[in-house]
């Protein structure tokens, strides 16, 4: 009755459960659903849900009495765009289906208060693990260790003065730098210089000899 009085609006259909209510929105197609939550058969939280997967055009504004969170949260989440208790006034309903029908939000000021309330006394969730940062990769099939041998070699080092720095002998510097080679395409220590200084593979600043 009180929306019959309503300008602009139009009643073009009343439903007594939230089965009822898909097979009415299935057959007249309204612009909006006024959506009681508790209901038999199918309650309003899963007939908005049902409503929203088979007719995403028609938007639905829940009326009642309930503004606890977990109320509004399960409306809003199953696609409900406007949130109203059964006291608000007819100039609340009408303005209620005006924005929803045009596509914006609507929720009364006191299931705001429930639902602000509701969010910033969640206890948070565990703190995600630290995940290591990823390991850059390197070209040409090399490895850390020979990556590390050409940026030295592009240094200017030895392999004598290699093997003191990693601390290693000079026979497995000599032995990186013979499967290091060939992968870069290099023939000898000058080319292999370029490379490294070209794949920034070069140490920044001074080197320990």
């Amino acid at each position: 009755m009180l929306l019959g009085l309503l300008p602009d609006v139009e009643v073009v259909g009343t439903a007594a459960d939230g089965e009822e209510a898909l097979a009415l929105a299935d057959e007249l197609c309204p612009d909006v659903i006024l959506m009681d939550l508790r209901m038999p058969r199918v309650d309003g939280v899963e007939a908005t849900r049902r409503l929203r997967a088979s007719h995403p055009e028609i938007k639905v504004v829940v009326l009642t009495t309930y503004a606890d969170d977990r109320s509004v949260i399960d409306a809003l989440r199953a696609g409900a765009l406007g949130y109203l208790t059964k006291d608000a006034g007819a100039d609340e309903i009408r303005q209620a289906l005006q924005r929803v029908a045009s596509g914006q939000a609507s929720v009364d000021p006191a299931v705001q208060m429930h639902l602000i309330e509701a969010i910033a006394t969640a206890a948070p969730g565990p703190a995600p693990a630290p995940t290591a940062p990823p390991e850059p990769q390197l070209p040409d099939g090399l490895t850390p260790r020979e990556a590390e041998v050409l940026g030295l070699i592009g240094a200017g080092l030895s392999n004598a003065e290699i093997a003191a720095h990693l601390f290693v002998s000079e026979a497995t510097v000599k032995s990186h730098v013979n499967h290091m080679l060939p992968k870069i395409g290099a023939r000898d220590r000058a080319q292999a210089v370029g490379y490294a200084y070209r794949h920034g593979l070069v140490p920044p600043g001074p080197v320990r000899r």
